[in-house]
């Protein structure tokens, strides 16, 4: 496009190409009113259903023509999703209208949905923070590690060693109740750790402080956990009850007198 000239033209020759310029205009509105063109054909609606495709993330998202997608929309469902509601292997569940959440996976790596990824539906393998919410297992500041989802403390599998129970889960968890049994990992206590001695009043999971054997700071080894003081084997010389924990008592040896 030209956005400047070096010289006007003179009268005569403007008033002349104005007046071819309009000549042509009349022509093609002549041609525009004889022959009518079709207005472009806006394609099939958008509409949250699996197969339709979304572009952003979960602050920001948006259904798109699938020659421009992120992600691809696998199944949708009630907001929470139902246990099995979604695939497993899904990254992200969107809430969307209606009371619905759509649950959708990505066309590319990465896959935050796979087991410790921090996304999709929480399930065995994923890491939680105390409240509940997961955490990709590869940055700081989650609590332990689901060997399971129960809907009750006493469905946990033997290898359980605590448990987070919140009422009202977030989308890609359980509806209603439920109870995240977590295994070995994180924050979480097992037998033969160390811990600080915790300050006075009522212990609550996230004042007790797991420090290595080794340091000055660790007051006490974990030698059991039990649901009651008078069930901690002979020899443990305190204890440490927390109030909502799986088993409340953890059972305790001295290691710094």
């Amino acid at each position: 496009m030209i956005t400047g000239s070096r010289g006007a033209l003179p009268l005569v020759a403007a008033l002349a190409v104005t007046a071819g310029v309009l000549a042509l205009a009349a022509v093609v509105v002549r041609a525009h009113s004889a022959s009518p063109v079709a207005a472009p054909d806006p394609g099939p609606a958008l509409r949250w259903e699996p197969g339709a495709c979304v572009r952003g993330s979960a602050e920001r998202y948006d259904l798109t023509p699938c020659n421009g997608g992120d992600s691809e929309v696998v199944a949708v469902t009630a907001d929470p999703p139902g246990p099995g509601a979604c695939p497993d292997d899904v990254d992200d569940v969107l809430r969307i209208d209606g009371g619905r959440a759509a649950c959708v996976r990505n066309f590319l790596d990465p896959h935050p949905g796979a087991p410790g990824g921090g996304g999709g539906v929480l399930r065995p393998g994923d890491c939680v923070a105390l409240d509940g919410r997961e955490r990709p297992c590869s940055e700081s500041g989650w609590y332990g590690r689901a060997v399971a989802l129960v809907r009750t403390p006493s469905k946990c599998p033997a290898t359980t060693l605590d448990t987070l129970t919140f009422d009202h889960a977030a989308p890609g968890t359980l509806t209603g109740d439920a109870v995240i049994c977590l295994g070995a990992g994180g924050k979480v206590l097992d037998r033969g750790m160390c811990v600080a001695e915790p300050g006075p009043g009522v212990v609550t999971r996230s004042a007790i402080d797991r420090v290595s054997c080794a340091s000055k700071r660790a007051w006490a080894r974990v030698d059991a956990f039990a649901e009651s003081a008078e069930s901690c084997p002979d020899g443990s010389e305190r204890y440490l009850e927390a109030r909502g924990a799986y088993r409340p008592v953890t059972c305790l040896r001295l290691v710094s007198k």
